[in-house]
Order: structure tokens, then sequence, then C-alpha cells
């Protein structure tokens, strides 16, 4: 079942703020927030760094899928997505089924300035392909940009937005019947029953 004011799934290449903008987003509609990294973390007991170094990117996608298969009848919730969840392709079509997707953007000069500033970032984020960080945010972005468009039902430009104002915007499109009822008709005519 369609419920976009009561679950919205952010997803997104890394910083572009899905965290942040998911914590407040949850805030202001008070709804719960999970973020998907950070429980994936929790039931491995290690970071994502750790837990790819010792068991490769394979292992971390198969639980990445498991976790994302788990919110697909989740309700009442805002769900920041790891930037990669847009692969699992399958799963992700069900989940865009269950609530408005909307897909945070930002150039690639904003993203390595972001990831470079985040003291956090090179604990959290192992690289996705042993390159340059500019080179490897160019190569996989012309890669997944297909997927985030294709998947998401919304696209927010965060370069220039404040967190407040990407909650702003986000809070807009759930207001606005006629975008709602347009991604409605969009969807696939065999309801999801959770």
């Amino acid at each position: 079942m369609f419920i976009p004011r009561r679950k919205i799934i952010l997803t997104g290449y890394r910083a572009t703020g899905k965290t942040l903008v998911g914590l407040l987003l949850a805030e202001h509609l008070n709804l719960d927030f999970i973020d998907m990294d950070e429980m994936l973390e929790a039931r491995a007991g290690q970071t994502i760094r750790q837990l790819v170094a010792q068991q490769g990117w394979g292992q971390f996608r198969l639980l990445e899928r498991d976790l994302l298969a788990e919110m697909i009848c989740r309700k009442d919730v805002v769900i920041s997505t790891g930037g990669g969840a847009i692969l699992h392709q399958e799963i992700w079509n069900l989940l865009q089924q269950t609530g408005l997707t909307v897909w945070l953007t930002a150039d690639i000069d904003t993203i390595c300035r972001r990831l470079a500033e985040d003291a956090k970032s090179a604990d959290k984020r192992p690289s996705l392909t042993e390159a340059d960080i500019y080179l490897e945010v160019a190569k996989v972005l012309a890669e997944r940009e297909p997927l985030y468009e294709k998947g998401s039902h919304l696209t927010v430009d965060t370069s220039n937005n404040t967190a407040g104002e990407i909650v702003h915007l986000i809070k807009l499109a759930l207001g606005d019947d006629e975008f709602l009822r347009t991604v409605e008709a969009s969807l696939p005519k065999d309801p999801i029953f959770c």
C-alpha cells in the first residue's frame, strides 16, 4: 500500500545528506527514523569498513539487501538508505510502491568536499573502487544515476541547500495532492500487502 505521507525513503550517493535530512524530516513529521548503515553496523557488530575488509563487498551487499527487504512493510518511518541500496532493483521496486522515494543529489565537487570535511568518512565509508576520490565519485555516480532517477518519485539537489530547506521542499511535495496522485498513478496496479 502506497503511504507517502507516512513513509519516506531517502536515496542518493554518499554525503548527499540522507542521514541529516532524514533525522530532521522524521522529527518534523513525527515519524521514526532508520539509518540503514547504522542498523547494519549494529547487527554485524562492526563498522562497514571492518565488515567489507573482512568479508568483502559481496557479503555487505547481501546484508544490505536483506535489511532493505525488511523495510518494505515498515510504516510511519523515514528511512535513510545506503548509497548502494538502489543496486537491489527487485527489492527497490517493491519498496518504491510503499512510500515516497526521494533522491538527494549533489554535484561531484560538493560530494568530494563533504567527504573530505567529514572526520568519520574514512572510518565509515570504505573505498568502492580504490581510485582517487574524485574519479571514484564520478565513476560510481555515472553508474548509479540512472537507477536513482528511475527509482525515485522526487529529486532534491542538496548542493546549495541547508537540511532545513531540503526538509521544507520534501514537505511541500508531501502536501501536493496533485503530485502524489501522479506518483500513485505511475505505480503498478497490483498492490503490495503487508
